[in-house]
């Protein structure tokens, strides 16, 4: 019996499924409107049309993240009832506000610090200076401020016993990077040797450009979420020092008015407060009076 082998056609494959990325969505303009107002209204921070390229490149990856298609899944979401909305709500937020810093920024300011304002306070008879660094970032702000504080005291013994610094965000996210404390090799490349040394370790990992701000300098800082647009900004104990610098910049008149009328309330009569070399309180008629560029006291009650 003669047998034949009879060659089948394999099955035929379904054609595969062609997934649009993200990416080559869209970001419509009622999307972004929806996004910006709610941006300005809980945060204060204004995105004008021309940032929705970058709100769309930041957001992304929570499509993937989420399994989404396209943005009008992710604003619909978002702006829902759902229980874990808030959490991405918070996310947002992250990705979407502008952290931009680096250790002895505007340095001008931290050399009034030490000459001027540190020596007055402790001619008030403060032993214990309280500091708040208001939108502190990554946190090379409230680290500077350490390390400026610890080099005075060692420099200037028994003017000081101690000092405590807040420092306050609305990103958890980059909260948690400042309470790491490691950054690249190159944030601190322009320092001087003796603070490098001083004040920083270098990674034992020789393929790991990093360093970690020494304990001396981190448990000086305690790090707190705050969002700037919140009623009142229950800070206690009042501060002898606030710094709040390149965070108003964001803001709408009425609003950088009525955050720097809180960090006001939050001062000591005799205080200081340091905002950033592009901001003012030109005509804002508070109790504070110039004493160097863009930095403040709090008028003393006659």
């Amino acid at each position: 019996m003669n047998t034949q082998t009879v060659k089948t056609a394999a099955p035929s494959r379904p054609s595969p499924v062609v997934k649009v990325y993200p990416q080559q969505q869209q970001l419509t303009p009622p999307q972004f409107k929806r996004i910006s107002s709610f941006m300005e209204k809980t945060t204060g921070i204004k995105l004008p049309e021309s940032k929705r390229t970058m709100i769309q490149a930041r957001l992304a990856n929570r499509l993937k993240v989420l399994n989404f298609d396209n943005y009008a899944q992710y604003v619909d979401y978002v702006f829902s009832s759902n229980e874990t909305a808030s959490d991405e709500i918070t996310m947002m937020i992250d990705l979407i506000t502008t952290n931009l810093t680096h250790f002895f920024r505007e340095n001008t300011h931290f050399e009034f610090l030490n000459s001027t304002v540190l020596p007055e306070l402790a001619k008030e008879g403060i032993i214990i200076p309280d500091i708040w660094s208001a939108g502190c970032s990554s946190g090379e702000e409230p680290y500077t401020l350490s390390i400026v504080i610890a080099d005075y005291m060692k420099k200037n013994p028994g003017q000081f016993t101690d000092y405590r610094i807040l420092a306050t965000d609305i990103s958890t996210k980059i909260l948690s990077k400042a309470v790491e404390a490691v950054y690249p090799m190159e944030t601190v490349k322009n320092l001087p040797d003796e603070i490098k040394r001083a004040y920083f370790l270098k990674s034992k990992n020789p393929d790991m450009d990093l360093v970690k701000v020494k304990p001396i300098i981190r448990n000086k800082v305690q790090f707190e979420r705050l969002n700037f647009m919140d009623g009142s900004y229950r800070i206690n104990p009042k501060k002898d020092i606030i710094f709040c610098r390149n965070v108003l910049i964001y803001f709408d008149k009425p609003t950088q008015l009525a955050v720097i009328k809180k960090l006001v309330d939050c001062l000591k009569p005799g205080g200081f407060l340091f905002l950033g070399h592009s901001e003012t309180i030109f005509g804002s008629n508070l109790p504070l009076k110039t004493v160097s560029t863009t930095v403040f006291q709090k008028t003393r009650e006659k």
